[in-house]
């Protein structure tokens, strides 16, 4: 049985400072500290489903260390937890699973020259969330290889950079569409548009459920405080 946690304002591995590093990476529009708290949040419980999902797989050969292959299985077994998918084209674990590429053209990209792409500011700023990886795997009563450790890194900062620019654009649309009903000032990303982007990306029904309301405890507690 999968147990459940909740981040609130101390608990989520995924710091205020670094969630807005990754908001400014995408856009010059001002953060509330609600939304941060609820980006961290969703981020966090988005890479405990992958933890728990990997430690299901690792505890069928009797392991408590987490490798790359479990990750794939867990994948596997729940389309749910397939989020961030941009980091799969930089990470040896998924090299080779993720399909042909095209250019413009038409043309078929050799993957040695997909390894050599510019990578984006998700895919480089990924090693800022190791601490904050491995505080949510010892949490979860796992460690990890530091392959494993790479790729959660990997999918989280990726995940969040999407997370930053679907509320970004909730943001701009909201004051097209409906300026009179927006509480906000139309540049600053509220929580609302922290939910918005969290229902975007989450395709899956249980994840994003569990996503959401990790997300209204998460500021619910920064109230309180």
């Amino acid at each position: 049985m999968r147990s459940e946690i909740t981040f609130g304002t101390d608990v989520s591995p995924f710091k205020s400072p670094l969630v807005k590093a990754v908001f400014r990476d995408v856009t010059p529009m001002h953060v509330s500290r609600s939304a941060a708290r609820a980006a961290a949040s969703v981020t966090g419980t988005v890479l405990t489903e992958i933890i728990d999902g990997a430690r299901s797989a690792a505890a069928e050969q009797d392991r408590k260390r987490l490798v790359p292959g479990d990750l794939l299985a867990a994948i596997d077994r729940n389309v749910e937890l397939e989020v961030g998918t941009e980091w799969y084209d930089h990470s040896p674990t998924f090299r080779g699973l993720t399909g042909v590429l095209y250019d413009a053209q038409g043309v078929v990209v050799p993957s040695r020259r997909r390894r050599g792409a510019r990578r984006s500011g998700a895919v480089a700023g990924a090693h800022r969330f190791e601490a904050g990886t491995r505080k949510l795997l010892r949490s979860r009563g796992v460690t990890a290889v530091p392959a494993m450790v790479r790729d959660l890194d990997g999918i989280a900062s990726v995940f969040l950079t999407e997370l930053a620019r679907d509320a970004a654009g909730a943001v701009r649309e909201d004051s097209l569409r409906n300026p009179a009903d927006r509480t906000g000032d139309g540049r600053t990303i509220g929580r609302d548009d922290v939910l918005t982007a969290t229902a975007v990306q989450l395709f899956g029904g249980g994840l994003r459920q569990r996503a959401l309301a990790g997300a209204g405890a998460a500021v619910r507690d920064t109230s309180a405080g």
